[in-house]
């Protein structure tokens, strides 16, 4: 993990590994994520705490993941049925 991550970073570190927990974590491809190492690096990646990309792509994949989260559109979300229409 990053060496000092946000408070944004680590709630959306926690969503999707609590994601992963539950079986509903998906791949780019669309299949079901099952190696927790791959589940580390999505976290990470989507919540912009790599280590192995620049500052700014880190910033754009958190912004990314802040906004997919405000319109309900992750896994968690849908499945709580809470997608807004």
């Amino acid at each position: 993990m990053a060496q000092h991550e946000t408070k944004a970073q680590k709630e959306v570190v926690g969503r999707v590994m609590h994601e992963f927990k539950h079986g509903e974590l998906e791949s780019s491809r669309g299949g079901k994520v099952k190696n927790r190492k791959q589940a580390v690096a999505i976290a990470l990646e989507e919540a912009g705490a790599s280590k192995f990309e620049s500052p700014e792509k880190n910033r754009e994949h958190l912004k990314k993941t802040k906004e997919k989260e405000r319109h309900g559109e992750t896994a968690m979300q849908q499945k709580e049925g809470r997608k807004k229409h």
